[in-house]
């Protein structure tokens, strides 16, 4: 039997996030019930919450970087049992027929994915709703499993922001000894920090704000590079094995260009948006690559948090109860977060 729950969305591109009634599926033969106990609060969520993409279908409510524990499970579920800690990023199903659901890039599905929330939802008519709520029911092929000697509260960003980050570095083979520079500390940039690190990488902060070096280092950069220093710049020409850029906004490509050795690559993660132009000599002259990648697929992203529980990596969170996420959603456009935002569910629930 379908169930009403407690979530908090909005009703309107100029609306305030407020408390709503939301209805969640009965638990299928292959589904996982979640009781949330915790969601991170990721810039997308701001986007869709305020139609910035021009695609969001209203009530929008966000949400897809979601620790809790399994309540129950239908009688096919193999993998997961009632008290597991489990998680939910972006993604709650795939076509799993087209060539990259078969290569475990469920990402990159050629029918289109279905988005944790603001997705065509294919067992209830109208659109998902996503972890801003008490509960979620997803199939057990788009569940993960947390480690659990990790803090469950600074997990749940891995689940984005985490894995935005670890699937680039993965793919292009970022290994002991490679100059890796990370563009951007925030929610995303401090992640590729402590994963370049943790993979044994000499990594390099590049940054415009003096301000951010001491935070860099202490999250493992060896180095920090002031991007507005033309001196510090020419210092690093032609250095780097690869270049990871997190900046959300359209900036100057060319002086990171000129930063990378030939053959090498500049990823995008941060910036869904048409970038300023560059000089074509730049990628031309070097044999350079600047690439972009998506998240990642549910195969390295449970790999991904299995690294971390390897190496104790989580992400640096603030917590924040439900009823203060429309502060929240302000300081995060003004960057005044260190450096993500945990929703505790706990806050929704009384």
């Amino acid at each position: 039997m379908n169930q009403q729950i407690k979530a908090y969305g909005t009703k309107g591109a100029d609306e305030k996030l407020e408390a709503l009634q939301i209805e969640r599926r009965e638990t299928k033969a292959k589904d996982v019930r979640i009781e949330i106990l915790y969601c991170g609060v990721c810039h997308s969520d701001i986007h869709t919450a305020r139609n910035d993409w021009k695609n969001s279908v209203y009530p929008v409510v966000p949400g897809h970087e979601i620790i809790g524990r399994v309540l129950e499970v239908g009688n096919e579920v193999a993998k997961y049992k009632a008290g597991d800690l489990v998680g939910v990023g972006c993604l709650v199903d795939s076509c799993r027929t087209c060539h990259s659901c078969n290569d475990g890039l469920e990402q990159y599905c050629e029918n289109g994915w279905t988005g944790t929330y603001n997705s065509a939802d294919k067992h209830l008519g109208g659109y998902t709703y996503g972890g801003y709520s008490t509960t979620i029911v997803v199939d057990e092929s788009f569940v993960l499993k947390v480690p659990e000697n990790l803090d469950a509260k600074g997990t749940a960003p891995l689940l984005c922001a985490g894995i935005t980050t670890w699937s680039p570095l993965k793919h292009w083979n970022v290994k002991k000894g490679d100059k890796v520079g990370i563009v951007g500390l925030g929610g995303l940039g401090h992640m590729g920090v402590k994963f370049a690190n943790a993979l044994g990488a000499h990594v390099v902060m590049i940054t415009t704000s003096p301000s951010k070096a001491a935070d860099a280092k202490s999250l493992g950069a060896h180095e920090v590079l002031i991007s507005t220093d033309e001196s510090e710049v020419q210092k690093h020409l032609n250095s780097f094995d690869f270049i990871l850029n997190t900046v959300p906004v359209a900036h100057e490509m060319d002086p990171y260009i000129a930063m990378l050795k030939r053959d090498a690559t500049m990823v995008m993660v941060g910036a869904v948006e048409p970038l300023k132009p560059f000089h074509g000599g730049g990628i031309i002259l070097g044999r350079k690559r600047i690439a972009g990648s998506l998240i990642g697929g549910i195969k390295e992203t449970q790999e991904m948090l299995d690294f971390c529980g390897e190496h104790n990596i989580t992400s640096d969170i603030e917590m924040i109860n439900m009823q203060d996420i429309n502060n929240a959603y302000e300081r995060v456009i003004k960057a005044d977060v260190k450096y993500r935002f945990v929703i505790d569910m706990e806050s929704l629930k009384n």
